[in-house]
């Protein structure tokens, strides 16, 4: 329960208590919740910007979080998604950038689309993270697979990748699929992408009708879609991109704690831990994209006491039974990440060494024919 939903029964004992006379110098400060003041602020509409269209991935994932939020706020506010879909995201956090007021009525929806292209330094960005404040993030995870043709099992699939070239279905080379991309080049594969599939559901029908012999799917979508083609030996799981622990390492997922990392599968192969620009720009797009997926946003400038606020409701809600029950199909196994702890991953994330961009346009000019921006 929300604090504001106790203090009328302690306004009423205050109120009584004065009544006889009972009230002494300072027992209000001793009394009143510290975060009374702050719970007032909450408005009582507040316009959820989403820069998706209606129906996809993050439109849902707001609408699955936004009853969650106006029941545990103070004053229960009206949340109304606004969708301002347009250039994969860009356009929607634009138009925040620019109008978003900091009283807390305005928050903001991302996802890797939105992370990626300011990372990536793509000139139709107007918006800056560094202007914004989190309030939650919810993690995935993901699972490189392949084709039984590849090898009867996943040592024999990974030894054969080392060997022939291969065919992954892709949405772009600076999509959700980047970081693997990454992996697969630093371990040596040989991959000839297809790109232009219009969602990472395309690039799994590709693999299934055989055009394509390696594929990625992050886990909700392997859990229900490709779980399925192993157990019927047509996919052959080769390793997940793993989670992030508490001191910001990347660590096996909980979800499939029987599969190995990439950094495993790298240093098992390599004889030793992935290090230097190549695996830090692995790392970076990892973190923004996955551990760190999708965030509720608000302008920097938000009141902190109020920014709290909106923060403890959601750790109120995410330790309930019902939560954890209804939150299984919409967010999958993982828990979401409120706080500091967003903060510090995301600032980490976002900042990128020019030696380490560098090398990440370096790499996509040759690789993939695509020219990014190096200011």
């Amino acid at each position: 329960m929300s604090p504001l939903k106790t203090e009328p029964t302690l306004t009423a004992r205050l109120k009584r208590a004065a009544g006889l006379g009972l009230v002494y110098a300072g027992l209000s400060a001793v009394a009143l919740p510290a975060t009374a003041a702050a719970d007032t602020n909450v408005p009582d509409d507040i316009k959820w910007t989403i820069p998706f269209g209606v129906g996809g991935g993050t439109d849902v994932w707001a609408r699955f979080f936004a009853p969650w939020f106006s029941n545990y706020l103070p004053g229960e506010p009206t949340i109304m998604i606004d969708n301002v879909p347009g250039g994969g995201s860009i356009n929607g956090a634009n138009l925040f950038a620019m109008r978003a007021r900091a009283d807390g009525s305005q928050w903001l929806g991302t996802s890797a689309s939105t992370q990626y292209p300011a990372m990536l330094n793509d000139p139709r960005v107007r918006y800056d993270y560094a202007d914004w404040k989190p309030i939650l993030a919810t993690p995935t995870g993901g699972v490189v697979y392949a084709s039984p043709s590849l090898g009867e099992d996943a040592d024999s699939a990974l030894q054969t990748l080392l060997k022939k070239p291969v065919k992954l279905a892709a949405q772009s080379p600076t999509g959700v699929e980047l970081p693997v991309l990454i992996a697969l080049d630093m371990l040596g594969v040989d991959v000839n992408p297809v790109f232009g599939m219009r969602s990472r559901g395309e690039g799994r029908l590709a693999f299934e009708r055989g055009e394509a012999n390696i594929d990625f799917q992050t886990t909700s979508a392997y859990l229900s879609n490709v779980q399925p083609l192993v157990e019927d030996g047509k996919a052959i799981p080769l390793f997940s991109l793993g989670v992030l622990n508490d001191d910001g390492k990347i660590v096996r997922d909980p979800t499939f704690p029987n599969l190995p990392t990439f950094n495993e599968i790298y240093q098992q192969t390599e004889g030793k831990a992935p290090s230097g620009n190549t695996y830090e720009a692995y790392r970076k797009f990892f973190a923004s994209g996955y551990a760190l997926q999708k965030l509720v946003m608000v302008p920097a400038d938000t009141p902190e006491a109020l920014t709290e606020t909106y923060r403890q409701a959601a750790r109120e809600f995410i330790k309930t039974d019902k939560f954890k029950q209804e939150s299984a199909a919409q967010l999958g196994p993982y828990t979401p990440i409120v706080g500091k702890t967003v903060s510090a991953y995301l600032e980490d994330a976002m900042s990128i060494k020019d030696e380490t961009r560098q090398w990440l346009v370096t790499w996509l000019a040759d690789k993939f024919d695509v020219h990014l921006s190096t200011r």
